[in-house]
């Protein structure tokens, strides 16, 4: 986000995903039994909550944690709703400063992402997030150093933002794979969910 502002293009996606989020919800108030709308309503909050700090994006990334284990009780074996909910703790676990508690929260993504890759072996994208979850205990110290500290919490900046923004170079590629994977892996699954939806789609969100 630039200042107090958002950019063209992220407003363009706060738009959408709103629009999916309200579209699951009416769905699910005439049908809470269906998975697929609960998995939309999920990564919907997932996304929005990149648009949300602090105290309200935790609880927006644990209402999408809620509504994505509501559809694994419908469906267990839904692969995209267990890579989401791998997307939805690692969400949670970069935005929690403790290091021991985030492991806790990073071995769930783990194993959600396992469990992703076992139904669907072929699936690329699973194995990568996969992949990068196990790197990621060692990421987290390194970023919530710079993210937690007095000069960047002073400045008010989204947890992304703030990531983004950051000057130092060290596993800078690391720290943009991880969260830019998060953003665009859960965008991509609202948007092969939305256009199976009736809703209709909009231009593809920039990233």
């Amino acid at each position: 986000m630039e200042e107090m502002g958002i950019p063209h293009s992220d407003f363009d996606r706060l738009l959408f995903f709103e629009a999916a989020r309200k579209t699951a919800e009416s769905t699910y108030a005439v049908n809470p039994l269906d998975a697929d709308n609960l998995t939309r309503w999920g990564g919907a909050l997932l996304e929005l909550s990149q648009f949300q700090q602090g105290g309200e994006c935790v609880k927006m990334v644990k209402d999408a944690v809620s509504k994505l284990e509501e559809a694994l009780k419908v469906n267990p074996k839904k692969h995209d709703t267990l890579w989401c909910l791998g997307n939805a703790h690692t969400s949670h676990a970069f935005l929690t400063p403790e290091h021991e508690v985030a492991k806790i929260y990073f071995k769930k993504a783990s194993d959600y992402f396992q469990q992703a890759v076992d139904e669907e072996p072929s699936n690329e994208l699973y194995r990568k997030s996969l992949e990068l979850t196990e790197k990621a205990p060692e990421l987290h110290l390194e970023v919530h150093k710079q993210m937690f500290s007095p000069q960047n919490l002073a400045s008010g900046s989204s947890t992304a933002s703030n990531l983004k923004g950051s000057k130092k170079k060290k596993n800078s590629d690391l720290k943009y794979d991880i969260f830019g994977w998060i953003v665009l892996a859960v965008g991509i699954v609202a948007w092969v969910g939305m256009a199976k939806s009736h809703v209709p789609p909009p231009p593809p969100p920039s990233l």
